[in-house]
């Protein structure tokens, strides 16, 4: 793994990834990969068992309403879908998902054979992200929470720094061209682009709920290094999106560049076990 992250890490940003003594934010999550690897943060990358872990620690009313999870890509068809908009998508990997917003227009034999060969990827390869590794593949279904224009909403990412929360992405215009403005935890646009060729878009209100996503967030970060934790705000309520380790597995350039080493600075390691 260590051989694999330094060869990776050289060819994106063209120098030596430095694991002795990390000091950017994205050595540190490379760091991060192979030093810090608990059980939990299995459940927590799992997009089916972290429900039952954001049931116990927020309360389930933070969830997105489940339509079902299978093992089997033949129970994805129109008759055990409802009516409404859904998403489809995997659970042990990132990047598989479908929107299904009229389930009578689908390729569903396509959907199905997209879903099959998902299934047989262990993600942890790609980027040896550990906590990929032991998860078991399924495919979930879940209620599409989207606006009344048909498009989907923007979903609010907070990245937290030894359990406190530092800088918020919001994502939007993803059926476009995908645009994501950074803030401080105060709502002020920061004049950066992380991932770098992601650009700023226009700018967006401040959430009503904004103080109580930074809360719940931090609570679900306590226990780690370093996290992401996504919320949407849909219909005057908070719904949890997903928990991130390793964003752009540690592979998002800064502009500017400095602020790498500014964001990896927030950042305190634990020691090796």
């Amino acid at each position: 793994d260590k051989l694999f992250l330094k060869i990776q890490y050289y060819r994106k940003f063209n120098k030596f990834l430095n694991l002795k003594s990390p000091q950017t934010l994205n050595e540190k999550l490379q760091w991060l990969k192979l030093y810090d690897r608990t059980p939990l943060h299995t459940v927590c990358a799992d997009k089916l068992k972290v429900r039952n872990h954001i049931k116990e620690v927020l309360g389930e009313e933070y969830l997105i309403p489940l339509v079902l999870s299978t093992k089997n890509v033949n129970d994805i068809t129109p008759d055990n879908l409802p009516n409404y908009p859904v998403i489809i998508k995997t659970n042990h990997d990132s990047g598989t998902y479908f929107i299904i917003k009229n389930k009578e227009s689908q390729n569903w034999k396509e959907i199905r054979a997209k879903l099959s060969k998902s299934l047989k990827v262990n993600y942890y390869y790609e980027g040896r992200e550990w906590q990929y590794k032991n998860i078991e593949p399924l495919i979930i279904v879940e209620k599409l929470l989207i606006n009344n224009n048909g498009t989907r909403i923007e979903d609010y990412k907070f990245e937290c720094f030894n359990g406190n929360a530092k800088m918020i992405n919001v994502d939007f215009n993803k059926e476009d061209v995908h645009k994501r403005n950074n803030y401080d935890i105060n709502w002020n646009l920061l004049p950066i682009l992380w991932p770098k060729e992601i650009l700023n878009g226009h700018d967006i209100p401040k959430p009503k709920e904004l103080e109580t996503m930074i809360k719940l967030a931090e609570k679900l970060a306590v226990n780690f290094c370093f996290c992401r934790v996504d919320f949407y705000y849909f219909e005057s309520k908070i719904f949890f999106g997903e928990i991130t380790f390793h964003p752009t597995s540690g592979y998002g350039q800064f502009y500017p560049e400095e602020k790498d080493l500014y964001y990896g600075s927030l950042i305190k390691l634990p020691k090796k076990a």
